[in-house]
């Protein structure tokens, strides 16, 4: 499960969910909390259930354990300070699980600011297990998120030198007498935020303290569908040095607030500044572009040259490494496939994306099943020259010989030289 987790941005949905479904009758009866809490995040994920949004995967007794621990070190951590003091390992997970910003100040003050405290301090009660659980910093509704294993090289970053001086102090029943927040309130840090100067001038620390669901407030807020070109790019610039990344989820939010509405007005072709903000958020949130960009656009009746245009520069910069191709190709591999996906896919693939055999042959299939209906297809056409040049080498004679049945109907006047590249590959 762990290890789905990790690569789950990498995986296709249609065969992770046949897995976990498999996988789902021994889960239910497995002693194992976390086995049972990784399982139930990933079905939600894949759309088979799972715990709802603001509802907790663990057990109540797991979640009672929890809040005993939280509330000695939010004390202080008196009754753990010669554990803590001995094994450093523990501080800085506890640090990492917390989601703590690297510059807190060293202690809380007394007097009405501390009043504070047991707001952070109960995000932290209620996301420390559920982000140990989640791992990959998937979407929790009730607190802030992690990171994403969508950028795995980045360090975990954020990690506090001294869990004791960090942690607020608070009473041990301040959390339970304000219970989780039943309405969406932005973090205080961010409260107030208005226009680009702004946003621009504050730490993006504080995105972290945010849930999805307060991302969405933020976004509308801020009004960032409303930027010019240029703010957008000053942004993008800036997330780029965020570390850790900010979660699948959250990053899923700001791609569709800063990007979707905007290519999808474009009444010409898209400026410089939007397409190397667009490039820029691609190469360090790659699922999230795919999932709130990219798949919506391809599947949308509106889109024309303009956003086709944008969407194949995106696929050939030069900035989009190999697995992040690999992970755009399996997002478009489930889409229903239309004349703007071919020459998409066609810019994406003139690139030769490494992928295993059996990526190759879902892609052969797709294309075989689209000939009886794309025969007046130039884009169409013109994606099969490719697929037939660039990857001779990984085509099978069974695939020669399925490409052969789906080009036969076809009548654009590329057809001899789709003829030629078929008997180039018979020899």
């Amino acid at each position: 499960m762990c290890l789905l987790m990790a690569v789950r941005p990498s995986l296709p949905e249609s065969g992770l969910r046949s897995v976990l479904q498999l996988a789902q009758q021994d889960t239910a009866s497995s002693p194992d909390a976390w086995l049972r809490a990784l399982a139930e995040l990933l079905r939600r994920d894949v759309g088979l259930g799972g715990p709802a949004g603001g509802t907790s995967p663990l057990s109540t007794n797991c979640r009672s354990q929890l809040r005993n621990l939280c509330g000695r070190l939010g004390q202080g951590g008196r009754g753990l300070k010669s554990a803590l003091a001995a094994d450093p390992e523990p501080e800085d997970r506890h640090s990492q699980l917390c989601g703590k910003r690297s510059k807190e100040p060293e202690e809380e003050p007394a007097g009405p600011e501390s009043e504070r405290a047991p707001k952070r301090f109960r995000g932290c009660e209620e996301d420390s297990v559920a982000a140990a659980a989640a791992a990959e910093g998937k979407d929790q509704e009730e607190g802030p998120q992690l990171e994403s294993w969508e950028s795995p090289s980045k360090g975990a970053g954020g990690i506090l030198p001294d869990a004791e001086a960090q942690m607020p102090e608070t009473s041990p029943g301040a959390e339970e007498a304000e219970g989780p927040a039943q309405t969406v309130e932005l973090p205080e840090v961010v409260q107030g935020l208005e226009g680009l100067e702004e946003q621009l001038s504050v730490d993006l620390q504080c995105l972290h303290e945010c849930s999805p669901s307060q991302m969405e407030v933020l976004c509308s807020q801020l009004q960032l569908p409303q930027l010019p070109d240029g703010g957008v790019l000053q942004l993008c610039s800036r997330l780029l040095g965020l570390t850790p990344a900010l979660s699948i989820a959250s990053a899923s939010v700001l791609a569709r607030s800063l990007f979707l509405d905007r290519i999808l007005s474009l009444p010409a072709s898209a400026s410089r500044l939007l397409r190397a903000a667009l490039v820029s958020f691609c190469v360090k949130y790659t699922y999230a572009v795919c999932k709130a960009v990219l798949c919506p656009l391809l599947q949308d009746p509106g889109v024309g040259p303009a956003q086709t245009e944008l969407l194949c520069s995106l696929m050939k910069d030069g900035s989009l490494e190999p697995d992040m191709q690999l992970q755009i190709l399996g997002q478009v591999l489930e889409l229903a496939w239309r004349e703007e996906t071919f020459l998409v896919l066609q810019a994406l693939l003139e690139r030769q994306v490494e992928m295993t055999s059996e990526v190759f042959s879902v892609l052969v299939q797709r294309l075989c099943k689209e000939g009886p209906t794309a025969t007046t297809s130039m884009a169409y056409a013109k994606l099969m020259l490719t697929v037939m040049t660039k990857y001779q080498a990984s085509i099978t004679e069974q695939q020669s010989l399925d490409l052969a049945v789906a080009l036969e109907p076809n009548a654009t006047f590329l057809k001899k030289s789709l003829q030629a590249a078929l008997r180039h590959l018979a020899h």
